[in-house]
């Protein structure tokens, strides 16, 4: 017998845009050097996997190809998706249990997904010599989050700006040890972003629903509105309608499968 693999566009409908994640539904939790090979070998920025614990509920947790990270929204958002389109799940309302950001949940609203999601309050960072460096480009401020701080926000003057960037990865992982969220105002959007994490194996992530839980808050008091419409300009692409209600974060997008298959090779390095 196998496990079933699913992969997944989150944050379009497209088959070629979104970030694409694989889920894998789970009867019980493998070991975490297992799980880490797993998505090494799929080779994408994240693979969740999911245990069911309870009717509508489920252990969730989500691996780069080089680590376990803290919290992933385009990962989650393609979980939910796998269940209802997979997995003959019909209720309304999904609560995922995970690790390292406690209790989250998905709600299926039409064709799509609300992710209600912990904010991230920014407080100001001080930017890195070297990351400006790498980026070539003047920031204009930065924040990181008081919680999490495995990434941190750099705004630029302008979309223009943000789309010119031809990031040195290299540089980019010597500079600084997490993540980096580059952000604008947007043209047509509240605003746009573009996410680089060469330090997790993640050069440039399409589409990083995590980043919008402390992009959402800076942009909301920087703009005056709790309703923001958003889009990650990489070179596949997506949308996020995001609001700020409290210490919470709801995002809500559409996903796409790709394709669906079934693993059936020995998981245990030695065999």
């Amino acid at each position: 017998m196998g496990l079933p693999l699913y992969i997944v566009n989150a944050f379009t409908r497209t088959s070629f845009g979104g970030n694409p994640a694989a889920v894998m539904p789970l009867d019980h939790w493998l070991p975490d050097e297992t799980l880490l090979a797993i998505a090494a070998q799929h080779n994408l920025s994240e693979t969740a996997f999911l245990v069911c614990t309870g009717s509508g509920e489920y252990e969730l947790r989500w691996f780069t190809p080089g680590a376990e990270v803290q919290l992933c929204g385009h990962a989650t958002l393609a979980s939910a998706h796998v269940l209802r389109a997979h997995l003959g799940f019909q209720g309304d309302r999904v609560t995922f249990s995970t690790r390292f950001s406690g209790e989250l949940r998905a709600q299926y609203v039409d064709d799509a997904v609300e992710l209600d999601f912990p904010s991230l309050t920014p407080q100001p960072h001080d930017v890195e010599p070297a990351l400006a460096s790498a980026l070539q480009v003047p920031i204009i401020a930065a924040a990181i989050p008081k919680v999490h701080p495995w990434k941190a926000l750099y705004e630029v003057e302008s979309e223009a700006v943000l789309r010119s960037i031809e990031p040195d990865f290299p540089a980019i992982a010597a500079a600084v040890d997490h993540a980096v969220i580059v952000t604008a105002r947007g043209d047509r959007h509240d605003f746009v972003s573009r996410f680089f994490a060469p330090n997790l194996r993640v050069n440039e992530d399409p589409v990083t629903g995590s980043a919008h839980c402390v992009l959402t808050p800076y942009w909301a008091e920087k703009l005056g509105s709790t309703e923001l419409f958003a889009a990650q300009v990489s070179d596949r692409g997506g949308e996020l309608h995001c609001a700020l209600l409290g210490d919470r974060v709801i995002l809500r997008g559409q996903s796409l499968t790709y394709a669906t298959a079934t693993v059936t090779a020995p998981l245990s390095r030695s065999e």
